[in-house]
């Protein structure tokens, strides 16, 4: 059993990319520049008039200017929802390095404390564009910074005094800024992609709880479709068939009568090959737990693996013995769980899988082991998160074209636990776990607990009348 669950869903495929095209708006990018030129705009003035410095005051309001009228011309050309592929946003931002680079080269280059700004089109692309335009916006960066501890206008005051750092603290401050834009770049970035993989595999956990719910939905329309007219179709038969017997000398209405039971058969047909729209019948939204646990591994039962299974209670005393299964509620979280576990167990199952069920006055467990390799070691602790990547030779040459990413476990994880469960992985080969721990059993297993409350039906649910079927809602 692995860590990892193969998945052909397409539209689980289509969460799986991380893809980063037209992530980011070019309003987004607009309102920063702006904020941008109003910044360096009083940061001129203020030097220019209010310090007493020397600077080149055309120079750097033709560099401002040129962030103007982008601006004005993008906004005009564009609409505001407009979003910027990776490409046209990597330039957006490389105008913006290379513009305040420029007004940096004006103003004194690494002795001028602003520029510590650089770091900010880095840090964004790292968090919105790919890995591609954000080592070029990087490295370009630190190029540009490099010339700026060299070559640079240097400030001025009125009275002829250079403001200059020394060597050494231009040399540490380059350090600091280069470090920074490796540091700050890479963390943005892993922090954005976390939190993007983690929004897909949700993404991916709702899809696959909404299709659950759909075809739990579908089979209780067949079946209470089937249940509620049988009894209304099989009198029509009935009295069609002793119409037609009894119309024996009228040959016009005899035909008539056998086409209604023609009719009433056809529509039996129906009922057995499709249901449509109608009510919910409450009696199969709930059953013993070892049925629900059955039909959610059902799928995966004739695969080429034997699956075992075994429900028990247990006394007081702590011995099984067979007991009244408990009954609980078919919710699609949990049959849609249940069904993800078993199928990662007969996936990576050598010969047989063994799923246990048992129960006393406070929990109710359920293990899943099987007898194949067991969990990776060094993932044992990461089980349960979305797209880990690790490739497993024996698994790939097994199993062609398998390329796991953790997202069948995340997700049977996430309904189970919606549904008050709580979820642990292990090896039964641990050293640590006694034969009464692994029951004799070999392979990876996992161990499912629920509290009684929140799976058990309450026992005056169970024994109250059931109602009236609920119609369904789309």
């Amino acid at each position: 059993m692995a860590a990892t669950e193969f998945t052909t869903d397409p539209a689980l495929a289509l969460v799986q990319q991380d893809s980063r095209a037209d992530w980011v708006r070019l309003r987004t990018l607009l309102v920063l520049r702006w904020l941008a030129i109003l910044g360096q705009t009083v940061a001129v003035v203020i030097a220019a008039f209010y310090l007493g410095l020397r600077v080149e005051l055309g120079l750097c309001f033709l560099a401002i200017g040129a962030s103007v009228i982008s601006n004005l011309v993008a906004m005009g050309i564009f609409p505001e929802n407009q979003r910027l592929s990776d490409r046209d946003a990597m330039l957006t931002l490389l105008f913006d390095l290379s513009q305040l680079s420029f007004l940096l080269f004006l103003t004194g280059g690494l002795n001028n404390p602003f520029s510590l700004l650089i770091l900010a089109p880095v840090t964004i692309s790292a968090t919105a564009l790919t890995m591609r335009s954000t080592l070029i916006l990087g490295l370009l960066a630190i190029f540009l910074i490099s010339c700026l501890a060299l070559w640079y206008l240097p400030l001025t005051t009125t009275s002829g005094q250079v403001l200059q750092l020394p060597g050494l603290f231009i040399l540490g401050f380059w350090s600091s800024i280069v470090i920074g834009i490796l540091f700050l770049s890479a963390y943005a970035r892993r922090v954005a992609s976390e939190s993007h993989r983690m929004t897909q595999a949700l993404l991916a956990t709702q899809m696959a709880l909404a299709r659950e719910q759909k075809l739990t939905d579908l089979g209780g329309v067949v079946a209470a479709a089937a249940h509620e007219l049988g009894t209304p179709l099989a009198t029509i038969k009935l009295t069609s068939s002793e119409l037609v017997d009894e119309l024996q000398d009228h040959p016009d209405l005899a035909a008539d009568a056998a086409l209604i039971r023609d009719q009433a058969d056809r529509c039996r047909d129906i009922l057995r090959s499709m249901g449509r729209a109608g009510k919910d019948d409450l009696l199969l939204r709930r059953a013993p737990f070892g049925t629900v646990v059955q039909e959610a591994a059902e799928p995966h039962a004739d695969r080429g693996i034997t699956v075992n299974f075994n429900f028990h209670g247990a006394d007081a005393d702590g011995a099984f013995a067979p007991e009244q299964q408990p009954q609980i509620w078919r919710k699609p979280e949990i049959i849609h769980g249940i069904r993800n576990l078993v199928q990662n167990a007969v996936d990576f199952a050598d010969e047989q899988i063994w799923v246990e069920g048992e129960w006393d006055d406070d929990t109710i467990r359920l293990r899943i082991t099987d007898d194949g390799a067991g969990f990776p070691v060094d993932l044992l602790g990461r089980l349960g998160e979305p797209f880990l990547r690790r490739r497993n030779r024996t698994s790939q040459g097994a199993r062609p074209g398998y390329e796991g990413m953790g997202l069948g476990l995340f997700i049977a994880k996430t309904l189970l636990e919606r549904s008050g469960a709580t979820i642990k992985f292990l090896n039964t080969s641990d050293p640590f776990l006694t034969a009464e721990d692994t029951h004799g059993l070999s392979g990876a297993r996992v161990q499912v607990t629920w509290p009684v409350a929140a799976l058990v039906l309450d026992p005056s649910t169970e024994s109250a009348p059931l109602g009236l079927n609920q119609p369904i809602i789309d």
